[in-house]
C-alpha cells in the first residue's frame, strides 16, 4: 500500500479491509503506525536480500558481485518497483517522522556495509584499485542507486540509462585514482 499511495497516504483502516482482518489485530501485532512503518522496512530488506544475494552469488568475482548487487536494485520487475517505491517513500517520511530515521539509518548502514566489503574483496582480488576507500565508495555507490531509482521510477529516466549510468559510476569508483 506504502508503494502504492505512499506513507501519508496509508491508512491502517484500509490496509486492514485489504487484508481482510481488524485494525485490532494490525495493533496488536504492530504495536502502532510507526511499529508497522518499521516492520515495512525491514520487509522491504528482506526481500531486496532474496533478490540480490541469490543473483549475486552467481558472479564469477567479487567486481562481478558488487555489479549485481548494484544493478539488481535497477530491475523493471514488480518486486523491484514495489521496494524501490516504498524504501523512497520511506526515506522521504523520515525528513519528518523521527520514528523512521534510526531504523532507516539502520537499514542504510547494513547496505553500505555489505557494498563495502563487496568492495575490499575485489580489491584483495585485484580486480579494484587499491586506493579507493570502500565505505566512502559504497557510500558514493549505494546514494546514487537510490537517486537513479527515484528517477527512473519518477519517469525521469529510462531504466537503461540508470543502470548505464551506474556501470559507468562502478567503474570510476573502483578504478586507479
Amino acid at each position: 500500500m506504502i508503494a502504492r499511495a505512499g506513507v501519508r497516504g496509508l491508512r491502517v483502516e484500509q490496509l486492514a479491509a485489504e487484508a481482510g482482518i481488524s485494525t485490532a489485530l494490525i495493533y496488536y501485532h504492530f504495536g502502532d503506525r510507526a511499529g508497522l512503518l518499521r516492520r515495512t522496512l525491514e520487509h522491504i530488506n528482506e526481500d531486496a536480500a532474496g533478490y540480490t544475494q541469490q543473483a549475486a552469488a552467481k558472479a564469477t568475482d567479487a567486481r562481478g558481485e558488487l555489479e549485481l548487487l548494484l544493478l539488481l536494485e535497477l530491475q523493471d520487475t514488480e518486486s523491484v518497483r514495489t521496494n524501490s517505491t516504498a524504501w523512497g517513500e520511506l526515506r522521504a517520511s523520515a525528513v519528518f517522522n523521527e520514528d523512521l530515521r534510526e531504523p532507516l539509518a539502520e537499514s542504510t548502514r547494513v547496505w553500505v556495509d555489505e557494498v563495502a566489503e563487496v568492495i575490499r574483496r575485489a580489491q584483495a582480488s585485484g580486480s579494484a584499485s587499491p586506493l579507493a576507500d570502500p565505505l566512502d565508495a559504497a557510500e558514493r555507490l549505494t546514494c546514487l542507486v537510490e537517486g537513479l531509482s527515484e528517477r527512473w521510477l519518477s519517469g525521469s529516466m529510462t531504466i537503461a540509462r540508470a543502470r548505464k549510468l551506474l556501470r559507468g559510476a562502478i567503474a570510476a569508483e573502483l578504478a586507479e585514482r
